[in-house]
Protein backbone atom coordinates (compact mmCIF):
# COMPACT_ATOMS: atom_id res chain seq x y z
CA UNK A 1 0.00 0.00 0.00
CA UNK A 2 1.24 3.32 -0.74
CA UNK A 3 2.30 6.10 1.57
CA UNK A 4 -0.61 8.28 -0.15
CA UNK A 5 -2.56 5.34 0.89
CA UNK A 6 -1.89 6.64 4.75
CA UNK A 7 -2.65 10.36 4.33
CA UNK A 8 -5.72 10.55 6.53
CA UNK A 9 -3.64 8.76 9.11
CA UNK A 10 -0.49 10.59 8.73
CA UNK A 11 -2.62 13.91 9.20
CA UNK A 12 -4.36 12.48 12.66
CA UNK A 13 -1.06 11.68 14.13
CA UNK A 14 0.45 15.75 13.02
CA UNK A 15 -2.47 16.33 15.65
CA UNK A 16 -3.06 16.23 19.53
CA UNK A 17 -3.19 12.52 20.03
CA UNK A 18 -5.43 12.15 23.04
CA UNK A 19 -5.21 9.44 25.09
CA UNK A 20 -8.29 8.56 27.35
CA UNK A 21 -8.84 7.41 30.42
CA UNK A 22 -10.34 4.19 31.35
CA UNK A 23 -13.08 5.16 34.22
CA UNK A 24 -13.88 2.19 36.24
CA UNK A 25 -17.61 1.80 38.12
CA UNK A 26 -17.85 1.26 42.06
CA UNK A 27 -17.28 -2.53 41.90
CA UNK A 28 -14.09 -1.96 39.74
CA UNK A 29 -15.84 -2.82 36.31
CA UNK A 30 -15.25 -0.05 33.51
CA UNK A 31 -17.60 2.29 33.35
CA UNK A 32 -19.25 2.14 30.25
CA UNK A 33 -21.61 5.30 30.49
CA UNK A 34 -19.05 7.20 31.76
CA UNK A 35 -16.23 6.16 28.85
CA UNK A 36 -18.85 7.18 26.08
CA UNK A 37 -19.37 10.72 27.92
CA UNK A 38 -15.98 11.27 28.85
CA UNK A 39 -15.10 10.13 25.14
CA UNK A 40 -18.11 12.33 23.74
CA UNK A 41 -16.16 15.31 25.57
CA UNK A 42 -13.10 15.36 23.87
CA UNK A 43 -15.29 14.77 20.01
CA UNK A 44 -17.17 17.97 21.37
CA UNK A 45 -13.99 19.68 22.50
CA UNK A 46 -12.04 19.54 18.54
CA UNK A 47 -10.71 16.43 19.36
CA UNK A 48 -10.36 14.02 16.35
CA UNK A 49 -7.61 11.77 17.17
CA UNK A 50 -8.21 9.36 20.00
CA UNK A 51 -5.94 6.33 21.58
CA UNK A 52 -7.78 3.75 23.24
CA UNK A 53 -5.77 1.25 25.50
CA UNK A 54 -2.78 3.68 26.18
CA UNK A 55 -0.96 4.17 29.02
CA UNK A 56 -3.07 7.06 30.28
CA UNK A 57 -5.85 4.20 29.58
CA UNK A 58 -4.32 1.74 32.28
CA UNK A 59 -3.56 -0.27 29.15
CA UNK A 60 -1.12 -2.76 31.53
CA UNK A 61 -4.09 -2.74 34.29
CA UNK A 62 -6.52 -4.03 31.59
CA UNK A 63 -7.71 -7.84 30.91
CA UNK A 64 -7.35 -8.88 27.95
CA UNK A 65 -11.83 -8.71 27.49
CA UNK A 66 -11.51 -4.82 29.32
CA UNK A 67 -9.32 -3.94 26.72
CA UNK A 68 -11.63 -4.79 23.71
CA UNK A 69 -14.08 -3.61 25.21
CA UNK A 70 -12.02 -0.40 25.18
CA UNK A 71 -11.80 -0.68 21.80
CA UNK A 72 -15.01 -1.30 20.97
CA UNK A 73 -16.27 1.87 22.80
CA UNK A 74 -14.30 4.33 21.61
CA UNK A 75 -14.46 3.00 18.17
CA UNK A 76 -18.30 2.65 18.22
CA UNK A 77 -18.26 6.66 19.58
CA UNK A 78 -15.77 8.07 17.45
CA UNK A 79 -17.72 6.83 13.96
CA UNK A 80 -16.70 9.17 11.89
CA UNK A 81 -15.34 12.57 14.35
CA UNK A 82 -12.12 10.75 14.48
CA UNK A 83 -9.28 8.69 13.52
CA UNK A 84 -8.65 5.75 16.23
CA UNK A 85 -5.37 4.32 16.92
CA UNK A 86 -5.72 1.50 18.96
CA UNK A 87 -2.71 0.61 21.44
CA UNK A 88 -1.45 -2.72 21.39
CA UNK A 89 0.83 -5.29 22.70
CA UNK A 90 2.53 -7.89 25.17
CA UNK A 91 3.59 -11.16 23.55
CA UNK A 92 3.27 -11.19 20.04
CA UNK A 93 0.32 -13.53 19.60
CA UNK A 94 -1.67 -11.07 22.11
CA UNK A 95 -0.45 -7.74 20.25
CA UNK A 96 -1.59 -9.60 16.76
CA UNK A 97 -4.44 -10.74 17.67
CA UNK A 98 -5.80 -6.91 19.58
CA UNK A 99 -4.62 -5.56 16.04
CA UNK A 100 -6.86 -7.47 13.96
CA UNK A 101 -9.61 -6.97 16.58
CA UNK A 102 -9.10 -3.22 15.85
CA UNK A 103 -8.90 -3.21 12.14
CA UNK A 104 -12.18 -5.67 12.15
CA UNK A 105 -13.87 -2.96 14.04
CA UNK A 106 -12.95 -0.02 11.60
CA UNK A 107 -9.80 1.33 13.63
CA UNK A 108 -7.41 3.14 11.10
CA UNK A 109 -4.24 2.54 13.08
CA UNK A 110 -2.80 0.54 16.26
CA UNK A 111 0.13 1.94 18.16
CA UNK A 112 2.35 -0.48 19.26
CA UNK A 113 3.50 -0.05 23.09
CA UNK A 114 7.62 -0.78 23.83
CA UNK A 115 8.00 -4.38 24.36
CA UNK A 116 7.60 -4.86 28.46
CA UNK A 117 10.59 -7.16 28.55
CA UNK A 118 13.94 -7.21 30.21
CA UNK A 119 15.60 -8.26 27.37
CA UNK A 120 15.05 -6.56 24.35
CA UNK A 121 17.69 -6.56 21.25
CA UNK A 122 17.35 -3.88 18.24
CA UNK A 123 16.90 -6.86 16.13
CA UNK A 124 14.46 -8.46 18.38
CA UNK A 125 12.59 -4.97 18.65
CA UNK A 126 12.26 -4.90 14.48
CA UNK A 127 11.40 -8.37 14.51
CA UNK A 128 8.83 -7.70 17.49
CA UNK A 129 6.66 -5.01 14.95
CA UNK A 130 7.76 -6.44 12.10
CA UNK A 131 4.95 -9.14 13.40
CA UNK A 132 2.31 -6.74 14.01
CA UNK A 133 2.57 -4.64 11.14
CA UNK A 134 2.33 -7.39 8.35
CA UNK A 135 -0.85 -9.08 10.11
CA UNK A 136 -2.03 -5.59 9.69
CA UNK A 137 -1.00 -4.34 6.04
CA UNK A 138 -4.15 -2.48 5.90
CA UNK A 139 -3.50 -0.51 9.29
CA UNK A 140 -1.07 2.46 9.87
CA UNK A 141 1.17 1.08 12.34
CA UNK A 142 3.41 3.54 15.44
CA UNK A 143 5.68 2.16 17.23
CA UNK A 144 6.04 3.86 20.89
CA UNK A 145 9.38 4.22 21.44
CA UNK A 146 10.97 4.44 25.03
CA UNK A 147 13.92 2.52 24.75
CA UNK A 148 16.91 5.13 24.27
CA UNK A 149 19.66 2.43 23.16
CA UNK A 150 17.16 2.50 19.49
CA UNK A 151 18.71 3.69 17.25
CA UNK A 152 16.62 5.58 13.65
CA UNK A 153 18.72 3.01 11.51
CA UNK A 154 16.45 0.29 13.05
CA UNK A 155 13.32 2.31 12.56
CA UNK A 156 14.39 2.87 8.92
CA UNK A 157 14.98 -1.29 8.50
CA UNK A 158 11.42 -1.97 9.85
CA UNK A 159 9.69 0.63 7.47
CA UNK A 160 11.91 -0.84 4.27
CA UNK A 161 9.69 -4.37 4.86
CA UNK A 162 6.50 -3.00 6.38
CA UNK A 163 5.35 0.17 4.36
CA UNK A 164 2.37 0.36 6.74
CA UNK A 165 4.90 2.11 9.65
CA UNK A 166 3.73 5.53 8.98
CA UNK A 167 4.43 7.42 12.27
CA UNK A 168 6.07 7.02 15.74
CA UNK A 169 5.54 8.23 19.10
CA UNK A 170 8.64 9.21 20.74
CA UNK A 171 8.64 9.46 24.37
CA UNK A 172 12.52 9.36 25.58
CA UNK A 173 13.27 12.57 27.73
CA UNK A 174 16.25 13.83 25.67
CA UNK A 175 15.14 16.75 22.75
CA UNK A 176 18.85 15.95 21.59
CA UNK A 177 18.74 12.28 20.85
CA UNK A 178 15.29 12.42 19.50
CA UNK A 179 16.30 15.30 17.01
CA UNK A 180 19.29 12.97 15.54
CA UNK A 181 16.89 9.75 16.06
CA UNK A 182 14.43 11.16 13.56
CA UNK A 183 17.07 12.32 10.97
CA UNK A 184 18.51 8.86 11.59
CA UNK A 185 15.13 7.19 10.58
CA UNK A 186 14.33 10.03 7.99
CA UNK A 187 12.62 12.85 9.42
CA UNK A 188 10.02 13.32 6.58
CA UNK A 189 9.05 9.98 6.20
CA UNK A 190 7.48 9.18 9.29
CA UNK A 191 5.11 11.68 11.35
CA UNK A 192 6.99 12.41 14.30
CA UNK A 193 4.53 12.45 17.88
CA UNK A 194 6.11 13.60 21.08
CA UNK A 195 5.15 11.25 23.08
CA UNK A 196 6.06 12.63 26.33
CA UNK A 197 3.07 15.62 25.78
CA UNK A 198 3.14 18.85 26.80
CA UNK A 199 6.05 19.46 28.44
CA UNK A 200 7.99 18.16 25.91
CA UNK A 201 5.89 19.53 22.94
CA UNK A 202 7.66 23.03 22.40
CA UNK A 203 11.44 21.38 22.20
CA UNK A 204 10.27 18.37 20.11
CA UNK A 205 8.30 20.20 17.68
CA UNK A 206 11.46 22.42 17.17
CA UNK A 207 13.19 19.22 16.22
CA UNK A 208 10.64 17.65 13.53
CA UNK A 209 7.59 16.87 15.84
CA UNK A 210 4.25 17.40 14.70
CA UNK A 211 1.87 16.00 16.92
CA UNK A 212 2.08 14.55 20.45
CA UNK A 213 0.01 12.81 22.77
CA UNK A 214 -1.86 13.78 25.97
CA UNK A 215 -3.42 12.88 29.09
CA UNK A 216 -4.16 16.28 30.12
CA UNK A 217 -6.66 16.70 26.82
CA UNK A 218 -8.84 14.44 29.55
CA UNK A 219 -9.71 17.35 31.54
CA UNK A 220 -8.89 20.21 29.13
CA UNK A 221 -9.21 19.75 25.41
CA UNK A 222 -9.01 23.67 24.85
CA UNK A 223 -5.70 23.93 26.52
CA UNK A 224 -3.93 21.02 24.77
CA UNK A 225 -5.60 22.61 21.33
CA UNK A 226 -4.22 26.52 22.22
CA UNK A 227 -0.65 24.92 22.55
CA UNK A 228 -0.86 22.85 19.11
CA UNK A 229 -1.70 25.93 17.78
CA UNK A 230 0.71 28.29 18.79
CA UNK A 231 3.00 25.55 17.81
CA UNK A 232 1.74 25.05 14.77
CA UNK A 233 2.06 28.77 13.64
CA UNK A 234 5.92 28.90 14.95
CA UNK A 235 4.95 31.03 18.07
CA UNK A 236 6.97 29.50 20.56
CA UNK A 237 6.26 32.53 22.98
CA UNK A 238 2.75 31.27 22.81
CA UNK A 239 3.17 27.55 23.42
CA UNK A 240 5.45 28.18 26.39
CA UNK A 241 2.44 30.52 27.82
CA UNK A 242 0.49 27.19 27.71
CA UNK A 243 3.43 25.64 29.10
CA UNK A 244 3.64 27.55 31.89
CA UNK A 245 -0.24 27.08 32.58
CA UNK A 246 0.08 23.48 32.94
CA UNK A 247 3.85 22.86 34.38
CA UNK A 248 2.76 22.14 38.07
CA UNK A 249 -0.10 19.59 36.46
CA UNK A 250 2.28 18.01 34.75
CA UNK A 251 5.22 18.12 37.40
CA UNK A 252 2.67 16.18 39.86
CA UNK A 253 2.06 13.57 37.25
CA UNK A 254 5.94 13.23 36.16
CA UNK A 255 7.07 13.11 40.00
CA UNK A 256 8.77 9.97 41.24
CA UNK A 257 8.84 8.01 38.26
CA UNK A 258 5.32 9.37 36.81
CA UNK A 259 3.84 7.09 39.87
CA UNK A 260 0.71 9.06 40.11
CA UNK A 261 0.88 9.91 35.75
CA UNK A 262 -2.84 8.13 35.51
CA UNK A 263 -3.77 9.08 39.19
CA UNK A 264 -3.41 13.09 38.57
CA UNK A 265 -5.63 13.00 35.79
CA UNK A 266 -8.68 10.90 37.14
CA UNK A 267 -8.05 13.25 39.97
CA UNK A 268 -8.75 16.83 38.20
CA UNK A 269 -11.97 14.33 36.39
CA UNK A 270 -13.42 13.77 39.84
CA UNK A 271 -13.02 17.40 41.07
CA UNK A 272 -15.44 18.32 37.79
CA UNK A 273 -17.85 15.25 38.57
CA UNK A 274 -17.13 13.33 35.37
CA UNK A 275 -15.55 10.11 37.52
CA UNK A 276 -14.64 8.19 40.08
CA UNK A 277 -10.99 8.68 40.81
CA UNK A 278 -9.99 5.16 41.06
CA UNK A 279 -7.40 3.59 39.73
CA UNK A 280 -5.70 0.02 39.61
CA UNK A 281 -2.30 -0.97 41.07
CA UNK A 282 0.68 -0.50 40.68
CA UNK A 283 -0.98 2.93 40.22
CA UNK A 284 -2.71 4.23 43.12
CA UNK A 285 -5.20 7.34 44.34
CA UNK A 286 -4.52 10.40 45.22
CA UNK A 287 -4.02 11.01 48.99
CA UNK A 288 -6.47 13.47 50.07
CA UNK A 289 -3.87 15.82 51.44
CA UNK A 290 -2.89 16.42 47.76
CA UNK A 291 -6.47 16.34 46.20
CA UNK A 292 -7.14 19.84 46.81
CA UNK A 293 -4.33 21.10 44.77
CA UNK A 294 -5.38 19.07 41.73
CA UNK A 295 -9.00 20.12 41.67
CA UNK A 296 -7.99 23.97 42.14
CA UNK A 297 -5.67 23.70 39.11
CA UNK A 298 -8.45 22.05 36.88
CA UNK A 299 -10.98 24.54 37.99
CA UNK A 300 -8.55 27.20 36.58
CA UNK A 301 -8.21 25.45 33.32
CA UNK A 302 -12.19 25.69 32.94
CA UNK A 303 -12.42 29.32 33.48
Amino acid sequence: MSGVAFETQRAALADVVAIPVTPFAEDGSVAQDTHRALLRRLLDGGITTLTPNGNTGEFYALTPEERRLVTELTIDEAGERAVVLVGVGHDVPTAVASARHARELGAQMVMVHQPVHPYVSQTGWVDYHRAVAEAVPELGVVPYIRNAQLTGARLAELADTCPNVIGVKYAVPDAARFAAFARDAGLERFVWVAGLAEPYAPSYFSAGATGFTSGLVNVAPAVSLNMIEALRSGDYRAAMKVWEQIRRFEELRAANGSADNVTVVKEALASLGLCRREVRPPSRALPESERAGVAAIAAGWSI
